[in-house]
């Protein structure tokens, strides 16, 4: 085999998981390949995913407070238009913009990006094939797995990215649905309902279970729910659905709920009911790497090796919440294994957000998680309709939460609504991360006004808990 096909690591998969364990590999001293089937590097995440999405809630929320949210800070203005395809547009740019980035780095951490289809022989080899057809073996010590995942298809109900589409498809409809149903009330599901329904489409949520975003700490799904009630988003809890009728100017649903059926009608529906690891086409079962038969993931050790001992997986691929910054953390990780570094990613402090208006973020484990295992613990909220700056901005709805062991007030877990939370959990994260209690939060000097005093203000509220 000639030499421009060896390498120490090759990596299948550019997304969040792959990208960032190829740029460390080469740091660590590999020649490293990095194989993507798509024209871009960056993966669901950059190209379908986060990023799309997060561009279209920012203009979707610009429109919206354009539109009804300026008057009361004395700002006329009137005969506010959508021009949607500028708007698509520069999500586009973007995409284009950061996936552009990412080759670029790749580039100049002399990494290999190979464009082609990865096919798995066996632990040191792997099968390429270009768009032409044309196939080249490529030789490596280590693989590492990062292909992320794909939507979950009801069957009876598969997308044809018209009339039912998946989150792909959502992202680009030519104009904005008079109506939407959204089956799912994940955070894919809640997020783009958001960004259309700011945009002028009646959207109905529909989801199975009794709660929407059923992860969240269960006050905080309660208070999101409320809230997305005030914005006139519709919800169907409890609700399933049977299966669904398309035709030329919609698609009938029809649904089931405490033994009762009925149909309605939508211009469109998407299907947000999850994600599942993207395995197909890539031989793992062929080479003896071990899968999860009920949920496709592949089995790994606590160093990310597959049965497979040269072959690792990460991400979206194995177990655990299908995150960009857990694949991350884990490609990282697997990569300085690999490198005989142990590199320890914590689990208990991978944090979540929901970039729906207000934001929602948490942290750790939830007041139901505590309660079920029997921990001793003392809860305390500060709202936002306290915090100066959140009265000036007029973002008050929403809390901050914090739970603590009841005798240690170690955090056990953090959990938040309202403006700006994505960015303020990242302090909550350090804070776990480095054994910090309640008071120590509390007595942390923080800016004024700031949003973030809304967590100095909830580790207080524990504090005279703890007191009493």
């Amino acid at each position: 085999m000639s030499a421009e096909n060896m390498y120490d690591l090759v990596v299948i998969g550019s997304g969040p998981g792959g990208y960032p364990a190829a740029v460390r590999a080469s740091g660590l001293g590999m020649t490293v390949a990095c194989v993507e089937k798509s024209l871009r590097p960056g993966g669901v995440c950059l190209n379908v995913g986060c990023i799309p999405s997060k561009a279209l809630l920012d203009s979707s929320e610009i429109f919206e407070t354009t539109k009804n949210g300026l008057s009361v800070h004395g700002i006329q203005v009137t005969d506010v238009s959508l021009d949607l395809p500028v708007l698509i547009a520069r999500k586009n740019q973007v995409v284009e913009s950061l996936t552009g980035q990412v080759k670029k780095l790749l580039e100049s951490a002399r990494v290999s990006l190979i464009q082609g289809t990865a096919r798995v022989l066996d632990g040191h080899h792997v099968e390429l094939t270009d768009r032409d057809g044309g196939i080249r073996i490529l030789e490596a010590k280590f693989i590492l797995l990062a292909t992320g995942s794909i939507p979950v298809a009801i069957p009876g109900m598969e997308c044809d990215e018209d009339r039912i589409v998946s989150s792909t498809g959502a992202l680009n409809f030519s104009e904005v649905p008079r109506t939407l149903a959204v089956i799912g009330g994940g955070y894919i599901g809640l997020e783009l309902g958001s960004v259309w329904q700011r945009l002028g489409a009646a959207v109905t949520v529909i989801e199975m279970t009794p709660l929407i975003a059923p992860n969240l700490d269960g006050q905080i799904s309660r208070t999101l729910k409320r809230l997305l009630d005030k914005q006139s988003m519709a919800f169907r809890l409890n609700t399933t659905v049977t299966h669904a009728d398309v035709g030329q100017d919609g698609v009938k649903l029809f649904l089931e709920s405490k033994g009762k059926t009925e149909n309605m009608d939508f211009e469109r529906v998407l299907v947000a009911v999850g994600r599942k690891p993207l395995t197909a086409g890539l031989g793992l079962e062929s080479v003896g790497v071990s899968l999860d038969e009920k949920t496709g993931q592949v089995y790994i050790n606590s160093n990310y090796q597959t049965s497979v001992s040269s072959i690792y997986a990460v991400g979206d691929m194995v177990a655990g919440p299908m995150l960009a910054h857990k694949a991350s953390a884990e490609g990282i990780a697997a990569v300085s294994s690999m490198a005989g570094h142990f590199v320890e990613v914590n689990y208990d402090t991978l944090p979540s957000v929901i970039y729906t208006r207000p934001e929602v973020a948490g942290v750790g484990l939830t007041e139901e998680q505590i309660k079920a295992r029997g921990i001793p613990y003392v809860s305390g909220a500060y709202p936002f309709s306290g915090n100066g700056r959140a009265r000036c901005t007029g973002e008050t709805e929403g809390l901050v939460k914090i739970l603590v062991h009841a005798r240690t007030d170690r955090i056990l877990g953090i959990h938040m609504i309202g403006p700006q939370v994505s960015e303020m959990i990242a302090e909550a994260v350090l804070a776990m991360e480095m054994g910090a209690s309640s008071e120590d939060i509390a007595r942390t000097v923080h800016s004024h006004p700031t949003f973030s005093e809304t967590l100095m203000e909830a580790a207080g509220a524990v504090q005279r808990q703890l007191k009493k």
